[in-house]
């Protein structure tokens, strides 16, 4: 089965996944725009509903700038590709080992991000991690994980041990790596990277003027990450406005991501 943009129901996907294609296309142009792309690598997820745990991944070789609905792979937890008899169509191994170790286990998450970018892999290179010196960073204050440097992710047995260091967390550091995130919507997930990636961008900025930095007390620090962090279903509508606006950075530029 080939995807038909023209009529995705026909080659067999609900309204329902294509409609999960499409924000998942719009998150690789958004990852792009924001210029937290690494080439082709890298990678971004979306756990599709229903018993089977299928979840979609970019085609290898797509850039992230040009990423449509329709270039999107559907794969199960094993790694094989699902209802595709285009044989060209490949997944990233690493892609795969990083991502289906979130989507086994945290059923309560459903997107994952994965970037390589230069600010990400250098805080993700400091012994101290993220420090708390910007309110951006204190979003993740109590709220973020770490996972040592294994070599590139092609070890299936490494698997368990980045659930185990993600914990209940949505946000790792992937030590001399990069960064990952996961979010309970896609929205989230792209307000969950923006931020980390942001916070580091402002560490890496604030270190390099050799000035001393001011660290909040403990109290302010427990206090912001508290007012992100918000129990239950807190917080998802304020990324879906956000959501909403990023689109229209990418809509009046090329909205054929939904083809």
């Amino acid at each position: 089965m080939n995807v038909s943009v023209q009529n995705p129901q026909a080659a067999g996907i609900s309204a329902e996944e294509w409609a999960i294609r499409c924000d998942l296309a719009a998150l690789y142009r958004l990852v792009a725009h924001f210029r937290m792309t690494d080439f082709i690598y890298t990678h971004i997820s979306a756990r599709l509903p229903g018993p089977e745990h299928h979840f979609l991944i970019n085609q290898y070789g797509v850039m992230f700038h040009e990423m449509k609905a329709s270039d999107l792979v559907k794969i199960d937890l094993d790694g094989n590709i699902i209802g595709d008899d285009n044989k060209s169509r490949r997944v990233n191994a690493a892609g795969f080992c990083i991502h289906s170790a979130i989507h086994m286990a945290r059923q309560d998450l459903m997107c994952v991000v994965h970037t390589h970018t230069a600010a990400g892999m250098a805080v993700a290179a400091q012994k101290s991690g993220l420090l708390p010196i910007s309110q951006h960073a204190l979003k993740f204050y109590g709220h973020l994980a770490y996972h040592g440097y294994e070599g590139i992710a092609l070890d299936l047995d490494e698997r368990d041990r980045l659930v185990a260091d993600l914990g209940m967390h949505k946000a790792m550091i992937l030590a001399n790596h990069g960064l990952l995130v996961a979010g309970r919507t896609i929205p989230e997930a792209f307000n969950n990277i923006y931020y980390l990636e942001r916070a580091c961008q402002a560490q890496v900025a604030a270190m390099s003027g050799g000035a001393e930095l001011i660290l909040p007390p403990e109290e302010v620090r427990l206090h912001t990450a508290a007012q992100f962090n918000q129990p239950g279903e807190g917080g998802l509508e304020h990324y879906e406005w956000a959501w909403g606006s990023a689109l229209r950075l990418i809509e009046n530029d090329k909205p054929d991501y939904r083809a």
